[in-house]
């Protein structure tokens, strides 16, 4: 057996594809047994080209013109599978005749990795898209449930630590004839007004300091100086009651539905934790929760009540009105006052 034949020999054993071509005319002048079974039976002598139509052949010639290689892929089903082939030409000589050497490789494997990679890739970053998206939601629902330092803490260490703020102020609002309204309008409309009404209730105690801590119905609670301490509590308490009151009156001049609220505010002690263990909250309860609940009912419609302790912090651009005594603690009655500010009585036309 000549040289030539044992070559032969081992091009159609091997498992690549091997064909050689005329390098002028790209006629097929050998190809093994593997390259038949990818492309088809080919006569000897035809064109290469006619069956890889897609070919350029442009750029193929002047690749083996110049350096003498040229790579590329070719996709194609066979039989049921979808095959790629990677197709590598080589110039070369054969009894210093030119030829070319295509030497083709089975790559459908890789791609079918490199397709299972790009999807996985592409599957965790969507997972991981919707996971911070949840992540956010999660935080932005905690953070209205609780001040940001409490928000850390209990993302930091899993519990929030009860603490006693002494002293802080309260505000808590109640609307007259909340449930006269409820059952005169449909539930969207009522939601939608209060929805209004604590956004803007909400971005006001932003504004002065005074978060609010609860908010059922048509009772609101906001509290001032905590969780970190600040000396003018009562005052932020006040401007933001102030303000909640004017934002009602330029509301109801231009909305149909009119609103009357009664304001309580007290300075005192509270305590301050996350309350429940599957449906948790974090909530203030304490005396001076439970004094301004009890002043509200005092105030007269669009006015504030506070207790001897809110008033006495208050400076001078809010004045202060005995309005009876009203027992906050242990039955024991102390004097209360109605709170007015200048602001409060031009937005009442006062």
């Amino acid at each position: 057996m000549t040289i030539a034949a044992i070559n032969e020999q081992l091009l159609r054993a091997i498992g690549v594809g091997v064909a050689l071509l005329d390098l002028e005319t790209l006629r097929l002048r050998f190809c093994n047994d593997t390259f038949r079974g990818w492309f088809g039976e080919m006569e000897i002598g035809s064109n290469l080209l006619d069956n890889f139509q897609d070919f350029d052949t442009e750029t193929l010639r002047a690749a083996l013109n110049a350096e003498g290689r040229h790579a590329t892929e070719t996709t194609f089903r066979l039989r049921r599978r979808t095959m790629t082939v990677a197709m590598d030409f080589n110039r070369a000589l054969d009894e210093e005749e030119p030829i070319v050497v295509l030497v083709c490789q089975n790559i459908s494997r890789i791609k079918e990795l490199e397709s299972m990679i790009d999807s996985y890739s592409v599957m965790v970053e969507r997972n991981t898209r919707e996971i911070k998206r949840e992540k956010e939601q999660v935080e932005k629902l905690l953070l209205n449930m609780m001040p940001r330092s409490v928000y850390e803490e209990y993302k930091t260490f899993g519990i929030v630590t009860p603490r006693l703020y002494d002293p802080v102020s309260v505000v808590c609002i109640d609307f007259i004839g909340f449930a006269e309204m409820v059952t005169a309008h449909e539930p969207a409309v009522i939601v939608s007004e209060l929805n209004d009404i604590y956004t803007a209730f909400d971005r006001i105690g932003e504004q002065f300091g005074c978060a609010r801590i609860r908010a059922v119905g048509d009772l609101y609670i906001g509290v001032a100086g905590m969780p970190d301490p600040t000396e003018d509590h009562a005052q932020a308490a006040a401007n933001a009651a102030i303000r909640f009151m004017r934002y009602l009156h330029q509301r109801n001049a231009s909305h149909p539905i009119q609103w009357s609220c009664r304001v309580g505010i007290a300075s005192g002690p509270v305590v301050g934790s996350v309350v429940g263990v599957q449906k948790y909250i974090y909530d203030v309860f304490g005396p001076a929760v439970i004094y301004a609940s009890r002043l509200r009912y005092m105030a007269e419609p669009m006015t504030i009540t506070g207790n001897g302790a809110a008033t006495q912090s208050l400076d001078d651009q809010f004045t202060a009105s005995e309005v009876g005594r009203l027992a906050l603690s242990d039955e024991i009655e102390e004097l209360v006052f109605r709170i007015e500010a200048e602001q409060m009585r031009a937005a009442q036309g006062g």
